[in-house]
């Protein structure tokens, strides 16, 4: 069915004229008028109706056929009190410049009202001069969803408080919002293009196997946490990102076509670290529970050090020491590290080397343990406090040679030494060694380490008590 009809004036092809063979150019243009998504309408000088395409019968229910040829919208598309004001409305646009834009509620062909927006503009004659108006409409509904959309996706990539990251078919960002490139420790622009693998040093395959799937097979029910490591001039920054994925399609193809992958994402490190931290709280809480009830069914203060020992390394350590001051009462001196010319300290248990087990009780012979000055163990005695050693980033080589020349496990990278304190008196330090895999000791460490000391010195003090007796 054709969207317009020849009524003898001028449209926008031109004026009729007898004997010009002018139905290419009438169908041509219906074509393209019906393949619009725009509703679409025309009017000559005199308000009749010399177009109407598909979309304009689709939202009013009237064809092409019912609507050319009428004398505007009285009467079977206005309200017969509104048909003034909205010929009025649209036909001004041939005295004005540039488009008008005008809203009207207008008559469905079975009664109902629709609310539309209108754009409308003059068209021109060959003499140059107004010779009737061209008219585009849609749902005023449809357009709002158009603009709050719009409106939305400007909002998301400019004022968002969480990242939000367009990905490619191809896993690589194409948008980026300020929040994501920040997060990310890079510009909005040179973001673009990059593989995800250059932004992140960890993380980045769990990632991209999250935007694989999203890709094929849609979005996951709920959001996923993930901790990457982002790359920083300064160096690598651990974070936990909830994220969120939505698959990304063409709305205007027939089938869906991936566009990609709409990820976004929020920082919830701190939360998660403090969650950690917590429950290590609770979890470190509980062992010194379980420590104390184990030690004191022990008949030998001897065994309770030891158990206090193993419920200490669950979680926090690789190996453990204890080095008691070594005794000089034989030479005279006392057994006080604080009233000693020099500390001596003797080995009293250490946990096995290179298998799992139990802390066994060492050092019968009570020869001391040859630290070289400046051991930390030393100096964890001579200020009475704990003392902190890492190996530093250096070569696995390296780190052996740094473990074996203080006495240590050749397996051992980080050391955190304690003092062994009871009633006033230094007895010694206890010292914890991790693997080069795990993190050096931190504060937190150091006073749960302080706490497993002070229970320690207790047992020590009661070894001591016994043996006296004997």
């Amino acid at each position: 069915m054709s969207a317009s009809r020849h009524s003898g004036t001028t449209d926008e092809l031109g004026p009729d004229e007898p004997g010009r063979e002018s139905s290419d150019g009438s169908d041509l243009l219906a074509a393209l008028l019906d393949g619009m998504d725009a509703a679409l309408c025309a009017f000559d000088a005199d308000a009749v109706v010399t177009h109407w395409n598909r979309e304009a019968e689709r939202i009013l229910g009237w064809t092409a056929a019912e609507a050319v040829g009428r004398q505007g919208f009285a009467g079977w598309a206005v309200r017969g009190a509104d048909a003034a004001e909205v010929e009025e409305q649209l036909m001004s646009a041939m005295d004005a410049s540039g488009r008008q834009v005008h809203e009207f509620a207008l008559l469905t062909k079975d009664g109902g009202r629709v609310l539309v927006r209108t754009q409308s503009a003059a068209v021109r004659g060959p003499d140059g001069k107004p010779a009737g108006v061209y008219c585009a409409f849609s749902e005023v509904h449809t357009q709002i969803d158009l603009e709050r959309s719009i409106a939305l996706s400007e909002a998301l990539l400019e004022d968002a408080s969480w990242g939000v990251v367009l990905v490619d078919a191809d896993l690589r960002p194409a948008v980026i919002n300020a929040h994501a490139a920040k997060a990310l420790g890079t510009g909005r622009t040179s973001v673009l293009g990059r593989p995800l693998g250059e932004l992140l040093s960890q993380g980045v395959e769990e990632l991209e196997s999250a935007l694989t799937h999203v890709l094929a097979q849609g979005a996951p029910p709920a959001p996923a946490e993930i901790w990457v490591s982002v790359r920083e001039p300064e160096g690598e920054r651990r974070r936990c990102w909830r994220c969120g994925f939505v698959r990304l399609a063409s709305p205007l193809a027939e089938e869906p076509v991936p566009l990609g992958v709409g990820w976004l994402f929020q920082d919830v490190t701190e939360v998660r670290q403090s969650e950690q931290e917590a429950s290590l709280v609770r979890f470190r809480a509980q062992q010194l529970h379980r420590a104390a009830r184990a030690a004191a069914e022990c008949e030998d203060p001897a065994e309770a050090v030891t158990v206090h020992l193993d419920f200490a390394l669950a979680g926090f350590a690789d190996h453990a020491l204890i080095d008691r001051v070594a005794d000089r009462a034989a030479d005279g001196g006392a057994g006080d590290a604080e009233s000693a010319g020099g500390v001596r300290l003797v080995r009293i248990a250490a946990t096995p080397s290179g298998a799992p087990g139990p802390s066994r009780l060492a050092g019968q012979a009570g020869l001391p343990v040859l630290y070289s000055q400046g051991h930390p163990a030393l100096r964890c005695v001579e200020r009475a406090g704990s003392v902190r050693a890492d190996a530093g980033a250096v070569p696995a080589q390296d780190a052996r040679g740094w473990a074996a020349s203080r006495q240590w496990p050749e397996d051992a990278a980080h050391a955190l030494c304690t003092v062994l304190r009871s009633r006033g008196r230094t007895l010694g330090a206890v010292t914890f060694l991790r693997g080069p895999g795990r993190n050096a000791f931190e504060r937190p460490d150091a006073m749960y380490a302080e706490e497993v000391a002070h229970r320690i010195a207790a047992a020590l003090d009661l070894m001591g008590a016994a043996g006296q007796r004997e």
